[in-house]
């Protein structure tokens, strides 16, 4: 059922999210530092600095946001599939691998109605601390090279920010449009994600399936989501770095500014090179690959499925 489908997307959502946020933080942070301004050589740099400067809980600015719309988001995503996969097959018949791909395309279209506004304010909270760093790090070299430390100026305090605040501030100057900034790069990224992923999962779980009647293991359903995910995470990433680019709103000093995709793609490729498009992809596939993983197991088992039907003999 509906009901059962949102249900099983959202739990799924949010035990893969609080399991892989720190990674996701590093990717933000590694797509968004650019040529000279660099902070972080590599995740595990990324994370052991974040945890110095900001605390374990650092790691997870921004995870709010995510548990919070990632119920809808992954809900829409997997119910979106399923919903077209059911109405493209023709009497009961296995889909085609281009109707599989179709389906896969609704799917990543309907989900950018939450995942927009959801990215576009974890990326602000996810990078605040990458700028604050990088502003007490320029604050400290400058009252070094200054010939009189007591004339120097003391670095700024960090003011953190809420996505509460984000969201006032952007519906009062630009209304509800400002939540949507990058959603072309959104959809460039997420209907080539969903192309790749839900076809390919879908045949590697039917490998594991000894009877097509019969649901898979478990194991499988989790291995062909891990395979599926990060191989679609990795495909993509080109478009991520720019959707990530195009929707931080604060820029570290020396940093480009951006006014669409295809002025974003330019200004990365001359000034940082191709490799820059692949910044982050080992992180995303590490993201992708347990989230999307846990995520089919728990749609698969059918969470919510169980807890609607004791719901009958609670009640009596």
């Amino acid at each position: 059922s509906l009901p059962a489908k949102l249900i099983n997307g959202g739990i799924a959502g949010l035990i893969g999210v609080t399991c892989v946020f720190p990674i996701d933080l590093a990717k933000t942070r590694l797509q968004n530092q650019q040529n000279g301004q660099r902070m972080y050589t590599s995740m595990s740099d990324c994370l052991i600095k974040t945890i110095r400067s900001e605390g374990y809980f650092g790691m997870y600015r921004g995870a709010a946001v995510n548990l919070t719309l990632v119920t809808p988001e992954k809900a829409i995503k997997l119910a979106a599939n399923d919903f077209f996969r059911h109405h493209l097959s023709k009497d009961g018949k296995k889909l085609t691998l281009l109707r599989e791909m179709l389906a896969g395309c609704g799917a990543g279209t309907c989900q950018v109605i939450v995942t927009t506004p959801m990215e576009m304010l974890k990326i602000q909270l996810q990078d605040a601390g990458r700028i604050a760093a990088q502003k007490k790090l320029m604050a400290a070299q400058a009252q070094l090279s200054s010939s009189s430390a007591a004339g120097a100026a003391e670095p700024a305090v960090e003011r953190r920010t809420t996505a509460t605040q984000i969201t006032r501030e952007l519906l009062r100057s630009k209304g509800i449009t400002g939540l949507y900034k990058g959603l072309g790069a959104t959809l460039l990224r997420d209907v080539p994600f969903s192309i790749v992923y839900f076809p390919l999962f879908a045949n590697l779980n039917k490998l594991g399936q000894k009877d097509p009647n019969v649901k898979a293991p478990f194991y499988v359903s989790f291995l062909s989501g891990c395979v599926a995910g990060s191989t679609a995470a990795v495909a993509v990433n080109p478009c991520d770095v720019i959707k990530t680019r195009l929707q931080s709103l604060q820029r570290g000093v020396n940093e480009d500014t951006y006014s669409g995709i295809l002025d974003c793609t330019k200004k990365i490729w001359q000034k940082e090179g191709p490799m820059a498009f692949l910044k982050g992809a080992y992180c995303r596939a590490l993201v992708i690959a347990p989230l999307f993983g846990i995520a089919q197991v728990v749609y698969f088992i059918g969470i919510a499925e169980f807890l609607l039907d004791m719901l009958p003999k609670h009640r009596a």
